[in-house]
């Protein structure tokens, strides 16, 4: 069983900056590749990033690539979701997941965090 924590979430301006954080129990972590996914009101899951076990591959959806940088301390059990240049589009609530590949379909991840609210104003 793997327990996943998010915090760093917030309310800032557009253009701001945030970095979320997703702690980990266990010490499997490494074996874990890790997702970053996004849910707004009105709309469905949407993937954001994922990064694999290692660290060395990154994937970002198109909506924030150039933004957002996903990154991992395997020896701090935890991964990161740096977000620059936040847009109002970026509102939503944020959840980190682990699962044993890098997908893109949320299905593929067997471990949810409980979400961190992003606000972004206008």
């Amino acid at each position: 069983q793997v327990r996943l924590v998010e915090s760093g979430g917030g309310l800032v301006q557009a253009g701001g900056s945030l970095r979320l954080s997703c702690a980990t129990s266990g010490r499997t972590f490494s074996s874990y590749a890790m997702g970053w996914f996004r849910l707004a009101p009105g709309k469905e899951r949407e993937f954001v990033a994922t990064i694999s076990r290692s660290g060395r591959s990154t994937y970002y959806a198109d909506s924030v690539k150039g933004r957002f940088t996903v990154s991992r301390d395997n020896a701090k059990n935890t991964v990161y979701l740096q977000m620059n240049s936040l847009k109002p589009e970026d509102t939503a609530v944020y959840y980190c997941a682990a699962g044993a590949l890098s997908y893109q379909d949320p299905s593929g991840y067997d471990y949810w965090g409980q979400g961190t609210q992003v606000t972004v104003s206008s």
